[in-house]
């Protein structure tokens, strides 16, 4: 449709700059809906679904005040939407802020007090919240981008309880362009994050028909070389094989290699539950089911992706083969003659991978004969995205878009070079951008002319992520490559029915809201209900009635018209900016800023901010006696009074440390024993005697050892729940019962020359701080313990004959290197 740029109508809003935003009928009608309830916004990527949140969040900040929040689950994405909510509102940039991981605890505390629009990821969020650092009092509307995360653990959901409980004038938008696969992973959507509108918009939909444009999938279909299957054949008779041990345990009933991951994961089950009961049989079929997991990655690699992914994966698994603390599953696999030969014929494959070839042929076509400007490459693999760049830019200006962590022979990319990157990509200074699944939710990257999948992607959410890259301005191109009878056939058939169900689902849900609220349960009710706000968000006073009523709540689905606040973005054309907002500076002096308990009256706990992996401090956080602060200790993990600090171990970690782990227990509770009285261990869950094949007596010596050459309590739990609940009642007791204060002290700090002379001898053959004491109270130094005879080594406290042995092993023997 051909528009020029006079006839393109704008929205109009004191908050929005002027001429900025295209007035998009379905944007408003969506847009309409949120302003009155918690919404789950629906619609195909690339049609604005940020542009939805942004109108929403300038009403609310022009009509209710305070502050808006709004959550994506990666750091690129937030600093998109920061870059577009700066560029389309009328507030100082300086109040529009960027909350990373990049920004330092104290600095997102003093930010957020002067912050009217604030974007970040969800886990800094958490994490401020656990730690009692901000308060979401004021935030008058909350966004949760690519909101179908909310599952789980994912720190939306904590997110989500934390804001309806404090809010004052709760209103929730989640976004998505697939919030689920079916109705109840939808529901499951809402329920979570407290949402009871859901909003649909499809591209059959006459208001978004005229924006969208074709992006059929095609298909290219790729015969692997003889080479190639000869590995993967061989590969899979190892896992045959080991699949036939499992069939003798009975968790197996089939030993074909293309087991379904549903099956692999019920026969993990079922292994657990062996172990649990206190079979052995458990603890070896384990480690074979672990090697049958790394065996089926390899196979993948070399089916879907390239043999030079199968060398880089095998060089790994060789490298940790190699490493102390090895598992018997790396050892194993490493070490078989067929994954040996294997390996072999991978290092010598020197051929143009087919895919390789493809892909090359398709950009030719698509950048040459075609004379488009732009194509997406997307992998599964960060290995496959490395070489093909470097394959690819023999032909092509290409680039690769990775995620952030460094791994093992890859380096990820900063933040500022992921922004840089895309950065270049949107101003065409390049021409092919590679990329793996950091890129599919929702980074704002400009139009493409062709989307390449290197392999079909087996869910429906990431496949129409990916499809969304395509087709905004003009008709796109998607192509998938498939290797023949591998299992990208079958990814690619998964997706294309999951994807449908998803379509067909979102059609059924469109505007059954009274339907959907049906079905939530009780807790999506209470959620709904939290702080007296009632389904529009509204703040209900105690006589039932509305205040500060911020218009009807009808959802506006059937028209402009039909929607009380539509108009504030359609007829109303106002001059004023941000700094004339009316009753803003009011209603802001009348929220008062929320504090979750009364100076003085809670129970204060300090958390060691790496414990956030463990929902304990999450938790406690919820528990209105108790206030929880999250820092970096030094020493411990949870620190309850002035003298009693807590170090927490997982059975299967506490074992770990036992045995060559970075830091001993023993370093750690000594560390805490010399800044705190009362040093105390929780050993956290069962099997505590059944771990890696270690003696129950060396389990029992080591907790004897800390009770009683350290003086450490050692408790035990049963799993997370158990050891929230101690913490509780021992910091209770501490700071209610012994009037208690909480201090955090010590550091790690320098070893003592003593303390350094008892680590150097305690790591031969790890004896242990114990007899290493010993020995050097019988030899007087480190080097004498050395030079000691096997007889003379006997005469110390402690060392029998065969700990003399492994001694003089270590010392005397030749190093193999």
């Amino acid at each position: 449709m051909a528009t020029t740029d006079e006839e393109i109508a704008s929205i109009e809003h004191p908050l929005l700059e002027p001429d900025f935003l295209e007035r998009r009928l379905y944007q408003l009608k969506l847009a309409g809906t949120a302003a009155n309830h918690h919404t789950l916004v629906c619609l195909p990527t690339g049609l604005g679904k940020t542009t939805v949140s942004l109108l929403v969040t300038a009403r609310r900040l022009d009509e209710v005040g305070g502050k808006s929040l709004m959550l994506a689950p990666t750091k690129p994405l937030v600093q998109q939407h920061a870059d577009f909510y700066r560029e389309a509102l009328r507030i100082p940039d300086e109040e529009i802020v960027v909350f990373t991981g990049d920004v330092s605890p104290e600095d997102r505390a003093e930010m957020w007090e002067s912050a009217t629009v604030v974007m970040a990821t969800p886990q800094v969020i958490e994490n401020d919240l656990v730690g009692s650092r901000i308060s979401l009092s004021d935030v008058t509307h909350i966004t949760f981008d690519e909101c179908h995360r909310a599952t789980g653990d994912y720190a939306y959901n904590y997110i989500a309880e934390r804001y309806h409980a404090d809010a004052e004038r709760p209103l929730v938008t989640g976004m998505s362009a697939s919030p689920g696969g079916d109705e109840e992973a939808i529901l499951e959507v809402c329920e979570n994050l407290g949402l009871d509108e859901v909003e649909v918009m499809t591209e059959e939909d006459a208001d978004v028909d005229e924006f969208t444009h074709d992006t059929d999938v095609e298909w290219e279909r790729i015969d692997l070389p003889d080479e190639v299957l000869e590995i993967r054949d061989a590969l899979n008779e190892v896992i045959k094989e080991r699949l036939e041990k499992l069939k003798e345990l009975g968790v197996a009933s089939s030993t074909q290699p293309d087991q379904s991951q549903k099956d692999l994961n019920r026969m993990r089950a079922e292994l657990q539950e062996l172990i649990n009961n206190d079979q052995s049989e458990g603890f070896e079929g384990m480690s074979i089911h672990a090697e049958v997991m790394k065996l089926r990655q390899a196979v993948t690699l070399v089916e879907t992706q390239s043999v030079e992914a199968l060398r880089r994966y095998f060089e790994r698994q060789r490298n940790q083969a190699r490493s102390s603390g090895a598992s018997k599953a790396s050892q194993r696999m490493v070490s078989d003659p067929r994954v040996r030969e294997a390996m072999r014929k991978a290092e010598s494959f020197d051929e143009i991978h087919p895919k390789y070839s493809k892909a090359r042929m398709l950009l030719a076509e698509t950048l040459g004969l075609e004379g488009g400007e732009r194509v997406i490459v997307f992998t599964e693999s960060r290995d496959t995205a490395e070489a093909l760049t470097d394959f690819l830019s023999e032909s092509f200006d290409a680039k690769r878009f990775v995620g952030q962590g460094d791994r093992e022979g890859s380096d990820g990319m900063t933040q500022n070079q992921q922004q840089e990157v895309l950065d270049e990509f949107r101003a065409g200074e390049f021409e092919v951008l590679v990329s793996t699944s950091v890129a599919e939710e929702g980074l704002d990257v400009p139009e493409v002319d062709l989307v390449l999948f290197y392999e079909p992607v087996p869910t429906a959410i990431r496949s129409i992520q990916r499809k969304g890259r395509t087709g905004r301005q003009s008709e796109g191109r998607v192509v998938v490559l498939m290797a023949e009878d591998t299992r990208d056939e079958a990814y690619f058939w998964i997706s294309q029915r999951r994807e449908k169900e998803m379509e067909n689902e979102l059609r059924e849900l469109k505007g059954l809201a009274p339907e959907i609220a049906e079905e939530l349960d009780d807790s999506q009710q209470s959620l709904t209900d939290f702080g007296g706000a009632g389904e529009s968000g509204v703040k209900v006073d105690e006589d039932g009635s509305e205040a500060d009523a911020v218009g009807d709540s009808s959802s506006g689905s059937e028209g402009v018209t039909a929607s009380p606040g539509l108009q504030e973005f359609d007829e109303k054309n106002s001059e004023t900016g941000s700094d004339e907002r009316e009753g803003t500076d009011e209603i802001d002096e009348d929220v008062e800023t929320h504090e979750p308990h009364a100076e003085g009256d809670a129970v204060a706990v300090v958390a060691d901010q790496r414990e956030m992996d463990a929902n304990i401090a999450r938790e406690l956080s919820r528990r209105e006696a108790y206030e929880v602060s999250l820092e970096t200790l030094d020493v411990g993990d949870y620190v309850l009074s002035d003298r009693v600090v807590v170090e927490r171990k997982s059975v299967a970690d506490f074992v770990d440390s036992l045995v060559g782990g970075d830091r001993s227990v023993f370093e750690q509770v000594g560390a805490m024993a010399r800044h705190y009285s009362r040093p105390i261990v929780i050993v956290e869950g069962e099997g505590l005697y059944e771990q890696r094949d270690v003696h129950p007596n060396a389990v029992r010596g080591a907790l004897s050892s800390l009770a009683v050459d350290f003086g450490a309590s050692v408790l035990r739990t049963d799993g997370e729940d158990d050891t929230t609940d101690l913490l509780a009642v021992i910091a209770g007791r501490e700071q209610e019962t012994a009037d208690r204060e909480v201090s955090v002290h010590g550091e790690k700090g320098a070893k003592t020359l003593s303390e350094q002379q008892e680590y150097v001898v305690s790591s031969i053959a790890e004896i242990g701080p114990v007899t290493a004491r010993s020995l050097l109270e019988e030899f007087g130094t480190v080097e004498a313990v050395m030079i000691a005879t096997e007889d003379e080594l006997q005469e110390a406290d402690g060392v029998g004959k065969v700990t003399a042995e492994r001694i003089r092993e270590v010392v005397g023997s030749d190093y193999a290197g």
